[in-house]
């Protein structure tokens, strides 16, 4: 479909579109109110056009341009697509190789943080041993995992999700998907973890290398490693609400909760290997590699949870004497990684178990002296000196106020490594298979 004329003419106008809206979506200039609307209607003609090519989409593709049609009555204010939003169900029908079109004004997380009208075409990758895992212990009926076909300029980014929440609507309904690009997972993962190891002199595991050299396999790894990441979410003995509604917090407690959930699909793969499962042992190696390597030099250093995160598995497993960074050469001891990092997964969730005990604020000093006895905190933190400098006696956003934005700096080791490979992490945006 990437190629079909109706496709390159709705792309076309959502790109014209775009610079004629307002963060919020809207088009606030009525001198450009003509153009756009004859833009909307170039996207409404072609996605009737693509309609009989997605059978499976019908109601979605109809909302979609009664929502465009309604916006366009309303003065192109600030937009509401829920009702096509509602309609859109691609957990339903999780079918390897299955096409979507997908348009909405929306803001693409890594990407664009404003809502404009943003379109990519998509297709369903679904692994038949993936279907088997997740019909039956790892049932996670919300995750759809996909590839892109093409998109536009919102996408053109290190963005790698599709979620409903991103859409312009005028309230908040009860979701029932999430999207995860495989292929983008995929190929960044490799570009960058080639060029770490070749900076490193790692020596590759065979099969680790396998996972390098084939885009395919990768993104097979990649889809058993998000079922299981996103399902995570969801389960163990949680914090009243450890990350899923939006609030402020130190983003430190970010770095943790995604940090568990990779780690709980380490844990789940090492039994998985076990059980057989051929694809198991690949995640292992790629939660490993792109923690240690791309998380933690990707992005700014402003809150950077995810960077964190990769940061604390590094120093966890070299403090534990499995990584070794020694003759400028670094080395891992692979049949001792298992235990190691199962043993840091063991450390944040017994400090979920324990937060239900705990006030909030005693919560947020128990994880930041988790991090803390590992990783290095900046010489001016006012929470590495804990009740000595930190607003106790006030509310908690004093607290949160009092966290740097590079609250635990790069490593001596990670300072080399970003100079060295910020190249390659710099020219993974956009990618795609």
């Amino acid at each position: 479909m990437a190629a079909d004329p109706a496709w390159l003419r709705l792309k076309e106008a959502v790109t014209a579109l775009q610079p004629l809206q307002a963060p919020d979506g809207s088009v606030p200039d009525p001198r450009h109110h003509a153009h756009a609307q004859m833009l909307v209607e170039t996207i409404c003609t072609a996605t009737a056009e693509l309609a009989p090519r997605l059978p499976h989409d019908a109601d979605y593709l109809d909302g979609l341009v009664k929502d465009f049609h309604r916006w366009c009555d309303l003065g192109l204010g600030v937009p509401d697509f829920l009702d096509s939003l509602t309609a859109f169900h691609p957990e339903l029908q999780r079918t390897d190789g299955l096409d979507h079109l997908v348009v909405f004004p929306m803001y693409t997380q890594n990407g664009s943080t404003e809502r404009k009208v943003e379109a990519v075409l998509l297709r369903v990758f679904w692994p038949e041993f993936v279907a088997d895992l997740e019909a039956g212990g790892y049932s996670n009926p919300m995750f759809v995992p996909i590839t892109f076909l093409d998109f536009t300029a919102g996408y053109d980014t290190n963005s790698a999700v599709l979620f409903p929440e991103t859409v312009a609507m005028r309230e908040i309904p009860r979701f029932t998907w999430g999207g995860i690009f495989a292929d983008r997972e995929a190929a960044r993962f490799r570009r960058v973890v080639r060029a770490a190891a070749d900076t490193t002199r790692l020596a590759l595991p065979p099969d680790a290398a396998r996972l390098l050299a084939d885009q395919t396999l990768a993104q097979e790894t990649f889809v058993l490693w998000d079922l299981i990441h996103d399902r995570t979410h969801m389960r163990g003995d949680l914090p009243f609400d450890p990350f899923m509604i939006k609030q402020r917090m130190p983003y430190f407690l970010y770095s943790l909760e995604e940090l568990r959930c990779d780690l709980t699909a380490f844990r789940e793969a090492v039994t998985l290997e076990a059980e057989g499962v051929p694809h198991a042992r690949l995640v292992q190696y790629a939660v490993i590699f792109d923690r240690i390597f791309r998380f933690a030099v990707s992005g700014s250093r402003v809150r950077n949870y995810d960077g964190l995160g990769g940061q604390l598995l590094f120093a966890w497993l070299h403090q534990h004497h499995v990584l070794h960074w020694t003759d400028s050469r670094l080395t891992i001891d692979w049949p001792d990684v298992p235990a190691a990092v199962i043993a840091l997964g063991d450390e944040i969730d017994t400090l979920y178990w324990r937060s239900i005990d705990r006030p909030k604020v005693a919560h947020w000093l128990a994880a930041y002296a988790l991090v803390a006895g590992t990783l290095t905190p900046h010489p001016a933190s006012a929470w590495a000196r804990a009740g000595e400098a930190l607003p106790l006696d006030g509310p908690p956003k004093g607290l949160t106020d009092a966290v740097l934005p590079d609250e635990f700096p790069l490593s001596m080791f990670y300072e080399a490594l970003a100079r060295k490979i910020g190249d390659v992490v710099a020219s993974t945006s956009g990618i795609t298979a």
